[in-house]
This record gives structure tokens, C-alpha cells and sequence, in this order.
């Protein structure tokens, strides 16, 4: 069994060792790319079909567009080109020959969906248009890490089309809050919901909206944006519709999405020393039985007795797996299933059905709990509800704890260089406070909470008038 860099040691490689040991991806052969592996993909499905059933509750269906977007397309948004030109992977030959005109390999979608919207949208019946696609994007990274920053990555992006400034403006900040949903009802992951400075906003975007989470090393790991777009894109691809008065009207839109950097997040907010460590909503298994038995007798018996255990579970909506190897021995396995993060662990041996009885060991804390065979199927829902609650709470200790109220620059200095969580401060709104603390410490402004109340105070950084305070953190 491969051991594990220590959080404390070096909580970099830490997480690699865990992407690696966890078998959830691999280094690919082209710099930058990976592989998602089994283990990790059957992660990334779970949240997909979770995200998609939030995504098809509000009103939104699902479409594809082309990888391959013609170079005129985006340089229409001078914004957006501006902003990606740097991590663009672009062709310019196919079939053998130099093309006509360069296509992009789609770093994001708006341009390709917005040309095709102008062809779909006449008058204000055809709105609005609600759509979200799976894709993989590329966008050409320099420092690369295993899900968090990857020149291939999947993500969901919804674009959609209203007819108004409310109706735009209401949908971004749905889909924002349908992110936050996500994140700690399946996730087990706290996340701080706000507004991005216009420094950080998308490329394109009117304003930003974001989910920021904290992990256990303390720094932000931005887990979903949405995006109001205005009417940008629909003014670069004239796209007008035609309003309830019989005037011709541009479209506003927004954009919104969450990539597996997710499977990332859910590694350094919940996993420990041991390995993974997966809240229950997301585990592809949840319930591993591992049969412990030295001759073919005992095999036999045991082996019995954990079939039967499975099927009652399997019957009550859960997931198991029987491990009956021979080849390896039961601590091997239980390593091997801490290693994979599976929820439940339950152990059967000869003693224990001489006394009907079986172990149950919870991953997220170590607890073992002997019950009687014939409860431990009723207590397996309780039990991964348990430890998915849990999580949430432990994950908002450790945000809570982290969190720091501070009106000192010389402590907003401090908490962010030294890395001891977010700083929460007064900032007057000039971009040039906010490049200094990011000149200076490379934290930058996280977000501008939601649910941060008004107050009057002055700039952490310049002492000018201020009424909110701001998120400063170094992030992934």
C-alpha cells in the first residue's frame, strides 16, 4: 500500500498523492492533460447527474455546440478575446492543408452559442432560451495541477437569452444559488456566495457572481460563477428580437458554470492523512462488506452472510460491494477502502456470525460500532446521513475558525501571506488598493458577500470611505 504525504508535511503533494492513490486521474501524455480515471469519473457522474436534475428543475434543457470556433467569432467581444487570447489553443491546418481562417478550440462557448442564437431568436415569443451543455473546453495552462487546473477539463455551461434586464439579472442569480445548493447539500462543502470585482469578473461579463469555498490549507478554491452578460454578446452578434411594442430590442444574457475542478474541491475540503475521503451523496459505493475468513469453510459461511447483507441494502437504495478476495488480507482492504473514501465499511468474520453480529466503521471519523446483523441494514441510512452532515458541519468549523475580521493592513498582510485563512475587510472600490494587496501578497479580492451587511469603515488599504467589506484570500 502506497503511503500518503502528510497534510502537514507538504499538503501539495499531499493532494496529488491522493489524486494518484485514490486512482481518481493520472498524468496524461500531453502536458497539462489528464486522465480521469474510473474511480474519479464515477465522482464527476454522480455530480453531473445531481447538478443536471437542479439544472432541469429550474426550467433549463440541455444542447450541444462545436468544439471548433472560427477565429472572426471571437474577436467580435473585445473583452472576452482580450481576456482568453493567452490560454487559446488555436488550429490553422486540417485535412493537410493551411486553413482558410483559423478555428479556436473552444475556451468557452458564448461566441459560437450567440451566432446561433441570432438565427433562433425573432420576436419576444422565442424567449427565453434556457440552455446548459456538457462539454470539455481547452484552455492552455502554464502551471498545471491534477483537476484544479488542467489544460482539458468537463465542465456544464448554461447561455441563456431574455427579454429583459430583470429577467437576465434573476436568472444569474439563481444559478448561483443553485451552485451553493449543490456545493453544501452534496458537497458537504461551505462556500461564501458574492459578487466578483470587476478585476476578477468573467471576460465579457457585465458583472460576476461566485461560490468561494476554503480549503483545508486555508486558501479560496472558486467553485462556480455565473455571469450577467448584458447585452454585449448580443450587440456583437446582433441579436435583436422583437419587443411586445413591435420595436426591434438587443437580447440580454448570462452565462454560468462548474467544472470538474469539483472533484478537487471535494478532495482538499473532506479527505485526511488515510486518503479520500467522499461525502455519501457523491460515493459511487457506499457500503463495502469485507468478509474475514481463513479456511474455505469459514469462506463459505462468512461469504454467505455478507451477500444476504448486501442485498438487504441494495434493496433499501444504496450502494455495495462484497470484497471476497482471497489474495489479499482484511487489513490490506481496509486500508484500500479508507485509501478510496468509500462511507461504510463493514466487517464480518466467523466470531461475529457465531453472534450475529457485525462491525460497522465510519470513514469520516474511524468509529467502529458493533451491531446485530439483522439492524445493520435499518442503520445504514442513518448512519451515511451521519456522516454527510458531519462533513457540512466540520467543513464550517473550519471556515468559521478561519475567517478573520480584520481593519488592519498590517494583519490583512499577515493572515494572507502566512496563509491562515480569509481575510474579511473594508475596501473602497479602486482597483489600485486592490492590485497593491495582490502586488504585494498575490491574495486577491475573493468576493463581495452577499450577505455581508452594510456598514460605514474605511479602505484596509487606503483609509478612504467604505460600506462593505470584501473576501481577500490566495487561491487556487
Amino acid at each position: 500500500m502506497a503511503k500518503i504525504t502528510t497534510r502537514d508535511k507538504d499538503y501539495s503533494q499531499w493532494y496529488i498523492d491522493i489524486v494518484l492513490n485514490a486512482k481518481l486521474a493520472d498524468y496524461a501524455p500531453v502536458r497539462g492533460c489528464m486522465v480521469i480515471r474510473p474511480n474519479g469519473y464515477a465522482i464527476w457522474e454522480k455530480m453531473q447527474q445531481a447538478l443536471d436534475g437542479m439544472f432541469k428543475e429550474t426550467g433549463h434543457t440541455n444542447a450541444y455546440f462545436p468544439l471548433f470556433i472560427p477565429e472572426s467569432f471571437m474577436t467580435k467581444e473585445a473583452e472576452h478575446v482580450e481576456g482568453f487570447s493567452p490560454e487559446c489553443a488555436v488550429v490553422t491546418h486540417g485535412g493537410g492543408k493551411e486553413l482558410d481562417e483559423k478555428l479556436y478550440v473552444r475556451p468557452t462557448s458564448e461566441t459560437i452559442i450567440w451566432s446561433m442564437y441570432k438565427k433562433w431568436i425573432q420576436s419576444y415569443r422565442d424567449l427565453p432560451l434556457l440552455y446548459n451543455q456538457w462539454a470539455n473546453v481547452v484552455r492552455w495552462e502554464m502551471r498545471t495541477r491534477l483537476f484544479l487546473r488542467t489544460t482539458e477539463f468537463l465542465w456544464q455551461e448554461g447561455h441563456t437569452a431574455h427579454e429583459t434586464y430583470e429577467d437576465a439579472e434573476a436568472e444569474a442569480m439563481r444559478m448561483i444559488h443553485v451552485y451553493q445548493r449543490f456545493a453544501e447539500d452534496y458537497m458537504a462543502v461551505p462556500v461564501i456566495v458574492g459578487k466578483k470585482s470587476d478585476a476578477e469578473k468573467f471576460a465579457g461579463a457585465v458583472h460576476t457572481y461566485c461560490i468561494e469555498a476554503m480549503m483545508q490549507d486555508n486558501k479560496a478554491l472558486q467553485a462556480g460563477t455565473s455571469h450577467y452578460l448584458g447585452q454585449n454578446f448580443a450587440r456583437a452578434f446582433d441579436v435583436t428580437y422583437q419587443d411586445r411594442t413591435g420595436q426591434q430590442q438587443f437580447v440580454y444574457a448570462t452565462s454560468w458554470g462548474v467544472s470538474t475542478r469539483l472533484v478537487g474541491a471535494l478532495i482538499m475540503s473532506h479527505s485526511d492523512d488515510q486518503g479520500l475521503v467522499v461525502p455519501p451523496k457523491l460515493a459511487p459505493t457506499h457500503v463495502v462488506i469485507i468478509p474475514i475468513f481463513r479456511t474455505d469453510e469459514e469462506k463459505q459461511q462468512v461469504c454467505d452472510a455478507a451477500f444476504t447483507l448486501k442485498k438487504e441494502i441494495s434493496a433499501a437504495g444504496f450502494r455495495v460491494d462484497v470484497d471476497d478476495r482471497d489474495q489479499y488480507k482484511p487489513g490490506w482492504k481496509f486500508n484500500e477502502y479508507e485509501m478510496l473514501g468509500v462511507p461504510l465499511r463493514i466487517e464480518i468474520g466467523p466470531r461475529d456470525l457465531a453472534s450475529g453480529v457485525c462491525t460497522i466503521a465510519r470513514r469520516d471519523t474511524g468509529e467502529k460500532t458493533t451491531l446485530p446483523l439483522t439492524e445493520a441494514a435499518g442503520k445504514t441510512g442513518g448512519l451515511l446521513d451521519s456522516i454527510q452532515n458531519g462533513l457540512l458541519e466540520k467543513a464550517k468549523k473550519r471556515l468559521q475558525e478561519h475567517l478573520f475580521v480584520t481593519d488592519s493592513y498590517d494583519q490583512l498582510v499577515d493572515i494572507v501571506t502566512k496563509e491562515k485563512g480569509f481575510a474579511k475587510s473594508h475596501w473602497c472600490g479602486s482597483p489600485v488598493c486592490e492590485a497593491k494587496v495582490k502586488d504585494q501578497t498575490k491574495a486577491t479580492i475573493r468576493c463581495i458577500p452577499f450577505d455581508e451587511p452594510e456598514e460605514a469603515g474605511s479602505c484596509v488599504v487606503c483609509g478612504g470611505a467604505s460600506s462593505k467589506r470584501v473576501i481577500f484570500s490566495k487561491a487556487y
